[in-house]
């Protein structure tokens, strides 16, 4: 009882948070993050609480990018109908890739996962619609149900805050349903749980497509955020981005993949700026290039959280608590 209202409360003093946060941070700054976070999130349902490492979620986050960017910028859809277009898109494709991977598992179902990703990557490299190289630019935020012009920033924040909070309360419903119980069976015992009479394949399908339709609905979001959607949001390295955010926060618990794409998103965006800081007052100039050098900094972060928590942040500071997680 206790532990639930603590919960809420701590809930509670995010949302307020998130309803402040474009008085004192840059909106479009916070919205990136939120996308990101609702990537984690989605991920962590298929990796933390079902056992399952996709290495091809990127196919995911960007072919809704790319739908949701063509419909808006060529064929003049609005944002609310854009949005539900690239989720429904990457749940269709989530379904056809977990249907095929699916029937493997451990590495072989992560290596299926990456190599259809991939020829999903080389398709878009090569498909008219997708702008090629230079991808999908100016595409427009147009206005919510004709009322709200998102073109300002701080009406299209709330738009994508209520998304990413909608998500997040669907992750949280799901994990504490008897659907997110029997998941966890599987996870921890799947031979258990199929002498039990769970059809696994079929429950791990179902988290699949719902991981990848919540995967879509961030990248759908992340494109009418950033006004363009690039090879990059397809490529196997946003995969292996999502996969760092998961682990550093802690993954099979629900804020976990929020602290990962928070630390994550603020080290590429600011830690140049932060490099700069300490160079003025060090007067070391290697500092100054220390933006640049955001790649290493992660994998430094990733080593040390394999060494001194491997439960990532929010999972050590769980586990000191004596919360299971996963």
């Amino acid at each position: 009882m206790m532990s639930n209202r603590a919960n809420l409360i701590l809930y509670a003093v995010l949302l307020l948070a998130g309803l402040l946060a474009p008085l004192v941070v840059y909106p479009v700054f916070m919205m990136k993050l939120l996308c990101f976070a609702l990537f984690a999130c989605a991920f962590n349902l298929l990796l933390g609480y079902t056992g399952l490492l996709s290495f091809g979620h990127a196919a995911f986050f960007g072919g809704a990018s790319y739908v949701t960017g063509y419909l808006a910028a060529s064929q003049g859809w609005g944002p609310l109908g854009g949005i539900v277009a690239g989720t429904l898109f990457a749940a269709a494709l989530g379904a056809v890739m977990g249907w095929i991977a699916i029937r493997r598992q451990g590495i072989y179902f992560s290596m299926i996962t990456l190599a259809l990703a991939q020829m999903f990557y080389f398709l878009c490299l090569q498909a008219p619609f997708t702008g090629g190289e230079d991808g999908l630019q100016g595409v427009p935020r147009g206005q919510l149900l004709g009322l709200i012009d998102l073109s300002s920033d701080t009406a299209l924040y709330y738009l994508v805050l209520a998304v990413a909070v909608a998500g997040f309360a669907l992750v949280a419903r799901v994990v504490h349903s008897p659907f997110g119980q029997v998941l966890r069976a599987i996870k921890d015992n799947e031979p258990r749980a199929i002498s039990l009479g769970y059809p696994a394949d079929r429950f791990k399908l179902l988290a699949f497509v719902l991981s990848a339709a919540l995967t879509g609905l961030a990248g759908s979001t992340k494109t009418l955020v950033l006004g363009f959607a690039t090879l990059t949001d397809v490529y196997w390295a946003t995969s292996g981005l999502v996969i760092l955010m998961t682990l550093i926060g802690g993954m099979g618990t629900l804020l976990g993949p929020v602290v990962g794409a928070a630390i994550i998103v603020i080290l590429e965006n600011r830690l140049g700026n932060v490099g700069r800081a300490f160079a003025s007052l060090t007067g070391i100039d290697w500092f100054n290039g220390l933006g640049e050098s955001v790649t290493i900094v992660i994998g430094l972060i990733f080593v040390l959280c394999v060494l001194l928590f491997r439960r990532g942040i929010v999972g050590e500071i769980l586990h000191r608590r004596g919360v299971r997680t996963g």
